[in-house]
C-alpha cells in the first residue's frame, strides 16, 4: 500500500473515532435526560402556556405523539448540551491540516459562530415566543379557545430557533468574505439600503404572518450586518497593517541587510 492511501485511511480512521465520540457524548446525554422528557419538552413549551387561558392545555392529535416528541426535543437538548465537545471533535481533526495563522483565525471563529448560534436561540425564546404568542392570543377571536397541537408547536419552535441561530451568524459572514477578500468593507456598506430591505423580506417569508416577530428577526439582522461591518473593518485594517509590515521586512536582492548596500 503506497504512502498516500496510508495517509488517507489513517485520517478515515480518525473521522470514524471523532464522530463516533461526539455521538457517543450526545447519547449519553440523552439517556441521562430520558427521566425528563416530559419536563424537558414543559420547558420549551413554557412560552405558549403562560400565553394560553388558565386551565387550557396543548393536544397530541397522534397516537404516539405524547412519546416521540418529548423525545424530539430531548435529543434536541442532548446535541446543545454536547455541543462544545462535538465542535472540539470537528477541530481537532481539521486543526491539524491547518497552517498556524489559519488555527489563529479559525477556532475563535468556530467559539464566536457557536455563541451565535446559541444565543440566537435564547433570544428567540426568552423573548419572541413571548411576544409572538401573546399577540397571536390577543388577537385570536374570543369565541374560539386555542389548543395548539405539540407536533406542530415542535415544528415551529425549530423553525424559529434555526431562522435566529442563522440570523445571529451573519457577523461570522460578514467577516469571513471580508478575511477572504471577496468583499471589502466599502461594498458591504454601499449594500446596507438592499441589506434593509432583504432582512425584512427574509423575515416576512420565515417568520408567522404578523410584524411583531417580522420587526424582530429583521431588526437584530439589521443591527448583527452592522456589527459584522464594524469588526470586518478592524481585521481589515489589522490584515493591511501585517502586509505593510511583511513588505518594510522584505530585503532587495543582491542586497546587504547590515548596510543596506548592494553587494
Amino acid at each position: 500500500m503506497s504512502e498516500a492511501q496510508e495517509t488517507f485511511l489513517s485520517h478515515l480512521i480518525e473521522l470514524r473515532d471523532r464522530v463516533l465520540r461526539a455521538l457517543v457524548a450526545v447519547l449519553a446525554l440523552f439517556v441521562l435526560l430520558m427521566p425528563w422528557a416530559g419536563d424537558v419538552y414543559d420547558l420549551l413549551a413554557m412560552p405558549m402556556m403562560n400565553t394560553l387561558p388558565s386551565g387550557t392545555n396543548m393536544i397530541a392529535t397522534g397516537v404516539v405523539t405524547p412519546f416521540f416528541v418529548p423525545v424530539k426535543v430531548t435529543l434536541m437538548a442532548a446535541f446543545i448540551l454536547a455541543l462544545p465537545y462535538v465542535l472540539y471533535q470537528a477541530w481537532a481533526f481539521i486543526s491539524p491540516g491547518l497552517y498556524a495563522h489559519e488555527r489563529k483565525v479559525g477556532l475563535p471563529l468556530v467559539l464566536g459562530s457557536t455563541l451565535l448560534f446559541l444565543a440566537g436561540m435564547a433570544f428567540c425564546y426568552f423573548f419572541v415566543f413571548g411576544t409572538v404568542f401573546k399577540f397571536i392570543a390577543e388577537f385570536a377571536p374570543k369565541s374560539i379557545v386555542p389548543a395548539p397541537d405539540i407536533e406542530q408547536y415542535l415544528s415551529f419552535v425549530m423553525t424559529l430557533f434555526l431562522a435566529f441561530g442563522l440570523t445571529f451568524e451573519v457577523p461570522v459572514a460578514v467577516i469571513l468574505l471580508i478575511k477572504a477578500g471577496m468583499v471589502s468593507v466599502e461594498k458591504f456598506r454601499e449594500a446596507r439600503p438592499y441589506v434593509i430591505v432583504g432582512a425584512f423580506v427574509i423575515a416576512a417569508i420565515i417568520t408567522p404572518p404578523d410584524v411583531i416577530s417580522q420587526f424582530m428577526l429583521a431588526v437584530p439582522m439589521i443591527v448583527l450586518y452592522e456589527i459584522g461591518i464594524l469588526l470586518g473593518k478592524l481585521v481589515e485594517r489589522r490584515d493591511e497593517g501585517a502586509s505593510d509590515e511583511a513588505a518594510s521586512e522584505v530585503v532587495p536582492s543582491g542586497s546587504d541587510p547590515k548596510d543596506g548596500g548592494i553587494s
